[in-house]
Protein backbone atom coordinates (compact mmCIF):
# COMPACT_ATOMS: atom_id res chain seq x y z
CA UNK A 1 0.00 0.00 0.00
CA UNK A 2 1.35 3.40 -1.01
CA UNK A 3 1.82 5.74 1.96
CA UNK A 4 0.35 9.23 1.66
CA UNK A 5 2.81 12.11 1.66
CA UNK A 6 0.11 14.60 2.67
CA UNK A 7 0.04 16.08 6.19
CA UNK A 8 -2.41 14.27 8.44
CA UNK A 9 -5.34 16.23 9.85
CA UNK A 10 -8.31 15.66 12.13
CA UNK A 11 -11.48 17.75 12.18
CA UNK A 12 -12.85 19.44 15.28
CA UNK A 13 -16.34 17.98 14.89
CA UNK A 14 -19.21 19.68 16.73
CA UNK A 15 -21.93 17.60 15.00
CA UNK A 16 -23.06 20.84 13.32
CA UNK A 17 -23.07 22.27 9.82
CA UNK A 18 -19.93 24.43 10.02
CA UNK A 19 -17.58 21.64 11.03
CA UNK A 20 -19.24 19.32 8.51
CA UNK A 21 -18.85 21.81 5.68
CA UNK A 22 -15.27 22.58 6.68
CA UNK A 23 -14.52 18.87 6.36
CA UNK A 24 -16.20 18.79 2.95
CA UNK A 25 -14.32 21.84 1.69
CA UNK A 26 -10.97 20.51 2.90
CA UNK A 27 -11.58 17.15 1.24
CA UNK A 28 -12.03 18.95 -2.08
CA UNK A 29 -8.61 20.58 -1.82
CA UNK A 30 -6.87 17.19 -1.49
CA UNK A 31 -4.16 19.04 0.47
CA UNK A 32 -4.47 16.95 3.65
CA UNK A 33 -5.05 13.34 4.60
CA UNK A 34 -8.13 13.45 6.83
CA UNK A 35 -7.72 10.66 9.37
CA UNK A 36 -10.42 11.35 11.96
CA UNK A 37 -12.59 13.79 13.86
CA UNK A 38 -12.48 15.16 17.39
CA UNK A 39 -15.60 15.75 19.53
CA UNK A 40 -16.23 16.86 23.11
CA UNK A 41 -18.91 14.85 24.93
CA UNK A 42 -20.36 15.71 28.33
CA UNK A 43 -19.97 12.41 30.17
CA UNK A 44 -22.86 12.75 32.62
CA UNK A 45 -25.39 13.34 29.82
CA UNK A 46 -23.73 11.37 26.98
CA UNK A 47 -24.40 14.34 24.73
CA UNK A 48 -22.22 16.50 22.50
CA UNK A 49 -21.13 19.45 24.63
CA UNK A 50 -23.01 22.70 24.02
CA UNK A 51 -25.10 21.26 21.19
CA UNK A 52 -26.88 18.77 23.46
CA UNK A 53 -26.97 16.11 20.72
CA UNK A 54 -27.26 12.50 21.87
CA UNK A 55 -24.03 10.52 21.63
CA UNK A 56 -25.80 7.81 19.63
CA UNK A 57 -26.54 10.39 16.91
CA UNK A 58 -22.91 11.48 16.97
CA UNK A 59 -21.94 7.85 16.49
CA UNK A 60 -24.30 7.61 13.50
CA UNK A 61 -22.57 10.62 11.97
CA UNK A 62 -19.17 9.03 12.53
CA UNK A 63 -20.30 5.81 10.86
CA UNK A 64 -21.60 7.78 7.88
CA UNK A 65 -18.37 9.79 7.62
CA UNK A 66 -16.26 6.65 7.65
CA UNK A 67 -13.71 8.27 9.95
CA UNK A 68 -12.66 7.36 13.50
CA UNK A 69 -13.69 9.73 16.29
CA UNK A 70 -11.45 10.92 19.12
CA UNK A 71 -13.91 11.68 21.94
CA UNK A 72 -13.02 14.06 24.77
CA UNK A 73 -15.20 13.24 27.77
CA UNK A 74 -15.68 16.13 30.19
CA UNK A 75 -17.76 16.56 33.37
CA UNK A 76 -20.65 18.97 33.88
CA UNK A 77 -19.97 21.66 34.80
CA UNK A 78 -16.45 21.62 33.39
CA UNK A 79 -13.73 24.04 34.54
CA UNK A 80 -11.73 25.35 31.60
CA UNK A 81 -8.49 23.88 32.92
CA UNK A 82 -10.07 20.41 32.88
CA UNK A 83 -11.23 20.88 29.28
CA UNK A 84 -7.82 22.11 28.18
CA UNK A 85 -6.06 19.23 29.93
CA UNK A 86 -8.28 16.60 28.32
CA UNK A 87 -8.02 18.26 24.91
CA UNK A 88 -4.22 18.30 25.15
CA UNK A 89 -4.18 14.63 26.17
CA UNK A 90 -6.26 13.54 23.18
CA UNK A 91 -4.38 15.77 20.74
CA UNK A 92 -1.06 14.42 21.96
CA UNK A 93 -2.36 10.90 21.28
CA UNK A 94 -3.30 11.98 17.76
CA UNK A 95 0.10 13.62 17.32
CA UNK A 96 1.82 10.36 18.18
CA UNK A 97 -0.14 8.83 15.31
CA UNK A 98 1.28 11.43 12.95
CA UNK A 99 -1.46 14.08 13.03
CA UNK A 100 -0.02 17.58 12.54
CA UNK A 101 -3.11 19.70 11.79
CA UNK A 102 -6.58 20.26 13.28
CA UNK A 103 -9.42 21.57 11.10
CA UNK A 104 -12.00 24.02 12.45
CA UNK A 105 -15.26 25.40 11.07
CA UNK A 106 -14.77 28.87 12.56
CA UNK A 107 -15.92 31.74 10.37
CA UNK A 108 -14.86 35.12 11.74
CA UNK A 109 -14.39 35.24 15.53
CA UNK A 110 -10.71 36.17 15.81
CA UNK A 111 -10.49 35.67 19.58
CA UNK A 112 -11.62 32.05 19.25
CA UNK A 113 -9.22 31.41 16.38
CA UNK A 114 -6.34 32.93 18.34
CA UNK A 115 -7.22 30.77 21.36
CA UNK A 116 -7.23 27.62 19.25
CA UNK A 117 -3.96 28.49 17.52
CA UNK A 118 -2.27 29.18 20.86
CA UNK A 119 -3.36 25.77 22.20
CA UNK A 120 -2.13 23.99 19.09
CA UNK A 121 1.17 25.91 18.99
CA UNK A 122 1.94 24.69 22.51
CA UNK A 123 1.46 21.13 21.25
CA UNK A 124 3.51 21.63 18.09
CA UNK A 125 0.43 21.44 15.85
CA UNK A 126 -1.32 23.84 13.48
CA UNK A 127 -4.90 24.86 12.77
CA UNK A 128 -6.67 24.87 9.42
CA UNK A 129 -9.71 27.12 8.84
CA UNK A 130 -11.30 26.35 5.44
CA UNK A 131 -14.32 28.66 5.95
CA UNK A 132 -12.48 31.61 7.47
CA UNK A 133 -13.91 35.06 6.58
CA UNK A 134 -16.45 33.68 4.11
CA UNK A 135 -19.59 35.82 3.82
CA UNK A 136 -21.96 33.93 6.11
CA UNK A 137 -25.15 34.88 4.25
CA UNK A 138 -23.73 33.42 1.05
CA UNK A 139 -22.13 30.51 2.88
CA UNK A 140 -25.42 29.46 4.49
CA UNK A 141 -27.10 29.30 1.07
CA UNK A 142 -24.09 27.49 -0.39
CA UNK A 143 -24.40 24.83 2.29
CA UNK A 144 -28.05 24.29 1.40
CA UNK A 145 -27.24 24.13 -2.32
CA UNK A 146 -24.61 21.48 -1.56
CA UNK A 147 -27.24 19.27 0.08
CA UNK A 148 -26.68 20.02 3.75
CA UNK A 149 -29.64 18.98 5.91
CA UNK A 150 -29.49 20.18 9.50
CA UNK A 151 -31.72 20.84 12.49
CA UNK A 152 -31.36 23.55 15.12
CA UNK A 153 -30.48 21.55 18.23
CA UNK A 154 -29.79 24.50 20.54
CA UNK A 155 -30.72 28.20 20.51
CA UNK A 156 -29.62 31.07 22.70
CA UNK A 157 -32.84 32.49 24.16
CA UNK A 158 -31.27 35.93 24.48
CA UNK A 159 -31.07 36.05 20.68
CA UNK A 160 -33.77 33.74 19.35
CA UNK A 161 -37.21 32.60 20.43
CA UNK A 162 -37.64 29.09 21.83
CA UNK A 163 -39.71 28.21 18.76
CA UNK A 164 -36.54 28.11 16.65
CA UNK A 165 -35.28 25.02 18.54
CA UNK A 166 -35.97 21.96 16.42
CA UNK A 167 -36.50 23.87 13.18
CA UNK A 168 -34.81 22.77 9.97
CA UNK A 169 -31.87 24.79 8.73
CA UNK A 170 -33.31 25.79 5.37
CA UNK A 171 -34.12 28.80 3.23
CA UNK A 172 -37.32 29.51 5.17
CA UNK A 173 -35.36 29.60 8.42
CA UNK A 174 -32.75 31.96 6.96
CA UNK A 175 -35.50 34.28 5.75
CA UNK A 176 -37.10 34.33 9.22
CA UNK A 177 -34.01 35.09 11.30
CA UNK A 178 -34.29 38.40 13.20
CA UNK A 179 -32.05 41.28 12.20
CA UNK A 180 -28.62 40.97 13.76
CA UNK A 181 -28.64 37.17 13.93
CA UNK A 182 -25.84 35.64 11.89
CA UNK A 183 -27.14 33.29 9.17
CA UNK A 184 -24.64 30.64 10.27
CA UNK A 185 -25.10 31.29 14.00
CA UNK A 186 -21.41 32.19 14.35
CA UNK A 187 -22.09 34.40 17.37
CA UNK A 188 -23.64 31.48 19.24
CA UNK A 189 -27.24 32.28 18.28
CA UNK A 190 -27.90 28.64 17.40
CA UNK A 191 -26.17 25.29 16.98
CA UNK A 192 -27.14 22.55 14.56
CA UNK A 193 -27.06 18.81 14.00
CA UNK A 194 -26.22 17.74 10.44
CA UNK A 195 -28.12 14.70 9.20
CA UNK A 196 -27.21 14.72 5.50
CA UNK A 197 -24.75 16.26 3.09
CA UNK A 198 -21.93 15.54 0.66
CA UNK A 199 -19.60 14.55 3.50
CA UNK A 200 -21.81 11.59 4.50
CA UNK A 201 -22.22 8.17 2.98
CA UNK A 202 -25.85 7.82 4.12
CA UNK A 203 -28.51 10.15 5.46
CA UNK A 204 -29.26 10.04 9.20
CA UNK A 205 -33.02 10.42 9.70
CA UNK A 206 -33.98 12.27 12.88
CA UNK A 207 -37.14 13.48 14.50
CA UNK A 208 -37.60 16.28 17.04
CA UNK A 209 -38.60 15.31 20.55
CA UNK A 210 -39.05 17.42 23.65
CA UNK A 211 -37.70 20.98 23.79
CA UNK A 212 -36.27 21.92 27.17
CA UNK A 213 -34.86 25.16 28.56
CA UNK A 214 -31.72 25.29 30.67
CA UNK A 215 -29.43 28.15 31.64
CA UNK A 216 -30.71 30.52 28.98
CA UNK A 217 -30.77 28.02 26.12
CA UNK A 218 -33.48 25.92 24.49
CA UNK A 219 -32.44 22.40 23.48
CA UNK A 220 -34.39 20.24 21.02
CA UNK A 221 -33.96 16.57 21.87
CA UNK A 222 -33.25 14.95 18.53
CA UNK A 223 -33.79 11.21 18.21
CA UNK A 224 -33.16 8.80 15.37
CA UNK A 225 -36.24 8.32 13.20
CA UNK A 226 -36.98 4.63 12.75
CA UNK A 227 -40.31 5.04 10.91
CA UNK A 228 -40.75 3.20 7.57
CA UNK A 229 -40.14 6.36 5.53
CA UNK A 230 -37.05 7.35 7.52
CA UNK A 231 -33.94 7.80 5.45
CA UNK A 232 -35.76 8.89 2.30
CA UNK A 233 -34.85 12.34 0.95
CA UNK A 234 -37.40 15.07 1.68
Amino acid sequence: MKMSSLPKAIVSWSSGKDSAYALHELRKTEAYELVGVLTTVTSSFHRVSMHGVREELLDAQIDSLGLPCHKIYIPYPCPNEVYERELARVLNEAKRDGVTHVVFGDLFLQDIRSYREKQLHELGMRGVFPLWMRDTARLAREMLDAGIEATLACVDLAKLDRSFAGRSFNAALLDSLPAGVDPCGENGEFHTFVSAGPMFGVRIPVTVGEVIQREGFAFADLVRDTSPRAGRPN
